[in-house]
């Protein structure tokens, strides 16, 4: 068998997986978990078999295609199910899918005493099936296909407790707001297809030296708003923390390797769109920098253990969208550290639903404390996930993240040192959150206390099906950017498809890296000072005035409620009223006129001779008059 006819099966065993656990009905509860983590690992174990292969071909050599059939085979319109294999998106299949396995293996454990637990493994391999199909398309109109498949999945695991109304709202709202980024990819595609007439990969992104700018600028900014809708980046990142409500394995799942990374995919695969766009290029930049302190902020007021990773989520995101943004400057490191992003935050993201399941689902850090001696196995390994995220030297982040500073800088120019300068804020930030969230849960005193029942939580270990998943992620948070940076092998291995280029940074990469330490100890000196050397009260203070706003995610609901929503009701009950007044008015009115003069004229039709004789005397005697009128003149 060639191997290019192995590129579908990586999609079809998580989608066959889902199909069985969502058809198959109650029979299969007993080993419906087990189905969806073995068709996971079968992904998994294909793509190395892949993945090896290419390592035995040329770096030109290396991408695959595989054609199925023809989709929508029209005169003019050409919609084919076809894959395309090359570094980039065999970096994502093996990162999706085998995090994914590994949150599979946990979710085993995690969901033991759950009754739908078999309908909740159906919905993690629809998802997979799903993000796969995303980052294997060879075309646009395929990836959408994935793109909106990733949508369902997430709202079906975000709302899976829907009995929890705070879990179906959240999952309404994210639905709702990557709806309105979807917009954006489905208006890029039209705009694709009229201006280049095809929306494969490859003579789209051939063709744009011989566009106009202007063209290639909105399809880049329709594909910026569709990134910030699954990015959950600035202005559409009010899902991401209602988002927690679903189970911490999805949290997993979601927030840290797969759907918040489409949008990142998105730019790095249409680079050649914003290299021929700069303005569109520049807009990448922004949100990714805005979003990135964004979310540290948030980070920094949240209590709930989740949701202050989710605002980590979001500020990680803005680094790799900041880099996206960079052009082939960046493109490199921006896919680097979304890999090592998805080792560490999928490690912390268990870590913290083993914490969770140690202390009766308590979610508030607040209420926690010391649990390092009751779960040293999680202590351990969300303390490497910790140590990488905060750029600790020799760890993942520190080589990910560090190269996402210099590339900043190496833009060069006012542009150059702003984004550098924000990049660097930020890690000072993310030290001092991430500290924050290790001394509220595993050290100081134990504060969790009985609940209105009377039964206090008994922190343990959770169960091997739990801790080997959380092992594993935790080496790949240590390993995984040392090994990548080594003779720049990661760049090398995407060199022919991002073509990265190293710029011309005004700093050395000694002078960031020595910056990036400074600032990562005065962050997580700061969080000491404030958390580690006082008793922690487990009600929270009041707080700063910034303090509050971060707490409610810096007002962003407040924000689209006021903007959005009763913008949108203001703008719809203006375009009623013009509606009814102006185009239904015109209408009625021009109805109204001639039903009013035809009934007038109906008048003279009223069935009597006489009337008749006179109209035809009257219409003679006109006649006459008028041509008397028109001789004498």
């Amino acid at each position: 068998m060639n191997t290019e006819n192995l590129i579908a099966l990586l999609v079809a065993a998580p989608l066959l997986g889902a199909a069985v656990l969502l058809c198959g009905g109650r029979r299969l509860d007993r080993v419906g978990h087990w189905i969806g983590t073995l068709l996971s690992a079968l992904s998994f174990v294909i793509g190395l078999v892949l993945f090896t292969d290419m390592l035995g071909k040329g770096a030109e050599e290396r991408s695959l295609h595989q054609h199925l059939f023809s989709w929508i085979p029209v005169e003019g319109f050409q919609a084919d199910v076809a894959f395309q294999l090359d570094q980039l998106s065999m970096t994502f299949v093996l990162l999706i899918s085998g995090v994914g396995t590994l949150i599979h293996l946990y979710s085993i454990g995690y969901m033991e005493h759950d009754e739908r637990r078999r309908r909740f493994f159906g919905y993690l391999n629809l998802f997979l099936a799903a993000m796969l199909l995303l980052v294997l398309a060879d075309n646009y109109l395929l990836l959408y296909v994935g793109w909106e498949g990733v949508g369902l999945a997430s709202y079906l695991l975000i709302g899976f407790w829907q009995h929890k109304p705070s879990a179906a709202t959240a999952a309404k709202k994210a639905f709702l707001v990557n709806r309105v980024g979807d917009m954006g990819l489905s208006i890029a595609i039209m705009l694709m297809f009229t201006t280049f007439g095809t929306f494969a990969f490859g003579p789209v992104l051939e063709s744009t030296g011989e566009t106009s700018e202007g063209k290639l600028t909105a399809i880049g900014l329709m594909l910026l708003l569709a990134a910030c809708g699954k990015s959950a980046q600035v202005p559409l990142q009010s899902w991401l923390g209602d988002a927690m409500e679903g189970p911490t394995p999805v949290s997993a799942l979601i927030h840290a390797a797969t759907m918040v990374t489409a949008g990142v995919y998105l730019i790095v695969r249409s680079g050649e769109i914003f290299n021929a766009a700069p303005d569109a290029q520049l807009a990448v930049t922004v949100v990714g920098a805005v979003t990135l302190l964004f979310g540290a902020i948030v980070g920094c007021a949240k209590d709930d253990i989740k949701k202050a990773l989710a605002g980590s989520t979001m500020s990680q995101i803005g680094y790799m969208i900041l880099a996206a943004g960079l052009g082939p400057i960046g493109y490199v490191f921006a896919i680097m550290h979304l890999v090592t992003h998805g080792f560490f935050k999928a490690g912390l993201f268990l870590g913290a639903g083993s914490v969770m399941h140690g202390m009766n689902d308590e979610v508030d850090m607040r209420k926690y404390g010391g649990l390092r001696k009751y779960m040293p196995v999680t202590f351990v390994t969300f303390g490497l996930g910790y140590l990488a995220i905060i750029g600790f030297p020799g760890l993942s982040g520190f080589f990910s993240k560090d190269k996402i500073i210099e590339a900043a800088f190496a833009k060069g120019g006012t542009e150059g040192w702003i984004l550098g300068s924000v990049a660097l804020l930020g890690a000072a930030i993310t030290a001092y959150y991430m500290t924050r969230v290790m001394l509220l849960t595993f050290f100081g005193e134990k504060r969790w206390q009985p609940d209105a029942d009377g039964n206090a939580p008994h922190p343990h270990e959770s169960p091997r099906s739990m801790t080997i998943p959380m092992i594993l992620l935790a080496v790949g948070s240590v390993f995984a950017g040392g090994f990548f940076s080594i003779g720049d092998r990661f760049m090398h291995w995407l060199e022919p498809v991002t073509h990265h280029d190293h710029g011309d940074s005004p700093l050395s990469a000694a002078t960031v890296t020595g910056a990036t330490m400074v600032v990562l100890v005065v962050g997580v000196t700061l969080a000491w000072f404030q958390y580690g050397r006082r008793p922690v009260p487990v009600v929270a203070p009041r707080g700063s005035l910034l303090t509050r706003a971060a707490r409610k995610d810096l007002l962003q609901d407040d924000f689209n409620h006021v903007v959005l929503v009763r913008g949108g009701e203001h703008l719809t009950r203006s375009l009623v009223y013009v509606d009814h007044t102006l185009v239904d008015g015109v209408v009625n009115g021009t109805a109204a006129s001639v039903g009013g003069l035809s009934g007038r004229l109906r008048k003279l039709q009223n069935g009597y001779a006489r009337s008749y004789a006179v109209s035809m005397f009257g219409g003679a005697a006109v006649l006459i008059v008028a041509t008397l009128l028109m001789r004498a003149v």
